[in-house]
């Protein structure tokens, strides 16, 4: 999987083996090939932390009986966000907004493996409404609500609007689905959910729910 800065470039996800619904549970995990998009505007730097740096630490997801650990990622020298090692653990994208701030805090896992599903098999599987948790290194924890479920053809993957700025605090969640080319090794598609701080969950925020296409959720 592979994800670019929201600082001035973004990458288009292309590539691990995750998905959002059923696939073929054969070879290792494929490392996504994304193509560095300079699709932002540039926004600027985030201030030096003094101490220890905040980071995203755990993801849940109640409906589906998710609860995971998460890793640091980031890209590499090609643009290519580094996955996930193991395929059982979600990812968050560590040049990305952190939980409850302004901008988009992006998390991203594996479908499946060689060994069978992985963290994010039923990403797929979740509705409008759904609880997500997100908690951080200082015990904070922050609560947000799923307004959209979408999936989308990875050459068309809505770049610009997963990873670029924000009004508001938003999460976005990537695995891959629709169906898997077994000649290339990945799925064709990208699953991307996104939610909005919940109700009364106490992180401030003026962003209006909207699709990942720029229009409006409608209640």
């Amino acid at each position: 999987m592979a994800f670019a800065t929201g600082v001035i470039a973004a990458a288009v996800v292309a590539g691990l083996a995750v998905g959002g619904g059923p696939g073929p549970a054969t070879g290792a995990p494929a490392a996504a090939s994304s193509r560095v998009l300079a699709a932002l505007d540039p926004m600027p730097p985030a201030p030096v932390p003094v101490g220890p740096a905040l980071r995203a630490t755990e993801v849940r997801l109640p409906s589906l009986g998710v609860d995971s650990t998460l890793v640091d990622l980031d890209v590499g020298a090609d643009g290519v966000l580094v996955p996930p090692a193991d395929p059982d653990v979600a990812g968050w994208y560590r040049r990305g907004a952190l939980p409850g701030d302004q901008g988009p805090t992006v998390i991203a896992g594996h479908v499946d493996s060689r060994t069978g599903p992985a963290v994010f098999y039923r990403l797929g599987e979740l509705a409008p409404g759904d609880p997500v948790e997100v908690a951080c290194s200082d015990g904070a924890s922050f609560a947000y609500r799923v307004v959209t479920v979408e999936r989308h053809p990875k050459a068309d993957f809505p770049t610009a609007l997963v990873y670029g700025p924000a009004p508001g605090s938003v999460l976005r969640l990537v695995t891959c689905g629709g169906e898997f080319d077994p000649s290339r090794r990945h799925y064709r598609d990208n699953v991307v959910v996104t939610a909005v701080p919940a109700p009364g969950a106490g992180a401030a925020t003026t962003l209006e729910p909207r699709h990942t296409d720029g229009t409006a959720e409608t209640p």
